[in-house]
């Protein structure tokens, strides 16, 4: 194969407005329509409240007229993820009417499905520069959002493709013993034990001392040690394995708000793992998004992975209506309305999301790949409206503040990742 390929990809789009064309989209859309393969990550529901809603959400129940997708699709997108931790906002009504709707406004999407095997499989988007496969997983989610698996005599359940953490935390041997004496006096682990004695719950190894929710066991260095489930990065191989006998491309998108410590701009340690396996097992690129910010891009065997691109749009605070749940959690009552309730949320504008400038501002990253190999990639600063109100912010506009460029590369350092700065863009170039 010899075929170049143009990619464009964005991190998440909150769309719940409706678009109004002016120069600012024209700007963007030549940049992603000059792209073979144009990828978003979907980040809301789209329906006319054909679910119901969830008694938890993604932090706001997401959801936007169809009519959206018509927008996203006039910026040039062809795939999606929709994987996120907010597919189940509105339950198995909400997720089959969004996929109803994505598929009319004619989108090759990856990450949800009927049962696990249409969630996890690859799907395909034809160019004219070759076949393309995406596999799309979300770390972020609430157990009951993951896809049940079919069998001969039991019908799956409808979800997104999950990538399960294994956290376990290390301390030395006398805080183990000072847990287990804790757990003794609180009797913390009664229903956890009488689960294992029962049969409802596995047993773990002797080296682990489960406390509640936490595992832990004794080691010399002391903090936490994140990995992927073994099940769910073996299921994520062989869909790899497969799509790459079955496209020239094969492109892996995961949606992870987990973080390293209290950093939110630094991938939890599974993460990093999770994506470099993807691409030891034959992925040309791993697009990450979902702590709407921006995370460190590394070049690894030369093909990129984005931590994180965070947010093309973000409109989470123009919603049109919000179910009680989200008025109670603030004690709010049924006379007040969805702008008394996220005022109540963000203490009028003082903390949150939309005080903090890194939420709004983000890069549209442009690549080429020849002969399977990553050739330059272009990365183009945007800025969504940080202090306007929340009825304006969150559309994004090409930005000429190279200090965006800059914040990306201090967050990229740490992996090798040297960004050059021309003009109002950044360039990573690889060697032939």
């Amino acid at each position: 194969m010899t075929n170049k390929l143009s990619l464009v990809a964005t991190g998440d789009s909150f769309i719940t407005r409706r678009l109004v064309k002016n120069e600012k989209f024209n700007d963007l859309a030549s940049i992603i329509q000059a792209g073979d393969v144009r990828f978003t990550n979907l980040e809301i529901t789209c329906h006319r409240f054909e679910g119901y809603p969830s008694a938890i959400s993604g932090g706001t129940w997401a959801i936007a007229p169809p009519e959206v997708l018509g927008d996203l699709k006039d910026y040039g997108f062809n795939i999606l993820n929709w994987a996120t931790n907010h597919t189940m906002d509105y339950l198995y009504g909400g997720l089959e009417a969004t996929k109803k709707y994505i598929e009319e406004f004619g989108f090759v999407h990856a990450g949800v499905g009927e049962h696990l095997k249409e969630a996890s499989s690859p799907k395909y988007l034809e160019t004219a520069s070759g076949r393309i496969a995406l596999i799309a997983v979300t770390s972020t989610f609430a157990d009951f959002w993951i896809a049940g698996e079919q069998r001969p005599d039991m019908k799956g359940r409808p979800g997104v493709n999950p990538l399960r953490v294994e956290k376990t935390f290390i301390v030395k041997e006398e805080r183990l013993e000072q847990l287990k004496s804790i757990a003794r006096l609180t009797n913390i682990n009664a229903e956890h034990n009488l689960a294992v004695k029962e049969g409802f719950v596995n047993s773990h190894d002797d080296k682990t001392f489960v406390f509640g929710e936490y595992r832990f066991v004794a080691g010399g260095e002391e903090g936490m040690k994140t990995d992927p489930v073994q099940e769910d990065m073996n299921r994520v191989k062989n869909a790899i394995s497969e799509a790459k006998r079955q496209a020239d491309y094969v492109l892996v998108s995961i949606h992870s708000h987990e973080m390293a410590g209290d950093d939110k701009s630094k991938p939890a340690q599974f993460l990093e793992t999770f994506s470099r396996n993807c691409i030891d097992a034959g992925a040309h690129a791993v697009i990450g998004h979902g702590p709407h910010i921006l995370r460190g891009i590394e070049i690894y065997k030369n093909r990129p992975i984005f931590y994180s691109l965070g947010n093309f749009i973000f409109q989470n605070e123009t919603v049109s209506s919000l179910p009680a749940d989200f008025y109670f959690k603030y004690d709010l009552n049924h006379e007040h309305n969805v702008a008394d309730a996220l005022d109540k949320r963000t203490n009028n504008n003082t903390k949150g999301l939309g005080v903090n400038p890194y939420v709004w501002e983000s890069v549209i990253a442009t690549w080429t790949m020849e002969d399977e190999e990553l050739r330059e990639l272009t990365l183009y600063p945007i800025e969504l409206g940080f202090g306007l109100p929340r009825y304006s912010r969150g559309w994004p506009e090409l930005s000429q503040k190279t200090s965006i460029l800059e914040h990306l590369q201090n967050l990229s350092a740490p992996y090798g990742t040297r960004i050059e700065i021309e003009g109002s863009v950044g360039k990573i170039r690889i060697n032939p």
